[in-house]
């Protein structure tokens, strides 16, 4: 790895091993708090809840942190350069294989640009994961060597993939939000719901579902 992340628990360290282990990956320009706070709607028995701070601090002295850097306007025409994504992807692969070890298996959670994260750990190493959880957020529209689609594609059963938006969101645009529903229906088991009056968040009505989904996927 780069460096060291920086990663809040939601259990003590003894109480981790054999438990279901849920990454989260925060959107941009947040922190690995954020998130932590969905946990009371979230299955607490069997689960541990382990929060990534992404790398890099944000442009301008603005706060929180971001995976990589993001160029356009939010709702129209963002762009990424699939280089730093493939980087921080890489670094979050190198923190599970070393972690993963301790626990019974490991589902992404990634809202936004963290989205865009977890997706692309699941195309580089289609083994990693158990189940995703995508929320307001993108997959990288890339065919570089390092996102093996053909693979991901190929597993048996594919993997559950719970896709969360509203259909209003100002942040993402219509492009992205068309390739992400092809990307997922080729490549993954998707679940899509769509939710009103939620803008670019997380509704109490989305969490419920995640949570099902979790109980579902990991029983």
């Amino acid at each position: 790895m780069t460096q060291n992340p920086v990663v809040e628990f939601s259990r003590p360290e003894a109480d981790r091993p054999g438990t279901h282990l849920v990454l989260m990956l925060h959107g941009y320009g947040s922190h690995e708090k954020d998130l932590l706070g969905l946990l009371p709607a979230l299955p607490e028995e069997g689960f541990t809840y382990a929060a990534m701070r992404a790398p890099g601090a944000m442009p301008g002295g603005m706060p929180g942190y971001s995976w990589f850097e993001l160029q356009g306007t939010f709702g129209e025409d963002i762009t990424a350069d699939a280089e730093e994504v493939e980087r921080a992807a890489a670094d979050v692969i190198a923190w599970i294989d070393e972690a993963s070890s301790d626990y019974a298996d490991v589902t992404l959670f990634g809202f936004s640009q963290g989205m865009a994260i977890a997706s692309s750990v699941i195309r580089h190493r289609p083994d990693l994961a158990c189940a995703v959880v995508g929320l307001s957020g993108f997959v990288l529209d890339s065919a570089d060597e390092f996102f093996d689609d053909a693979a991901l594609a190929a597993s048996s059963p594919r993997i559950p993939f719970f896709y969360g938006r509203d259909q209003e969101d100002p942040v993402i645009p219509a492009d992205m939000v068309a390739f992400n529903l092809d990307w997922l229906r080729d490549h993954t088991d998707v679940t899509k719901v769509l939710y009103a009056g939620m803008g670019h968040g997380v509704s109490n009505q989305e969490i419920k579902h995640v949570s099902e989904f979790l109980c579902h996927v990991l029983r």
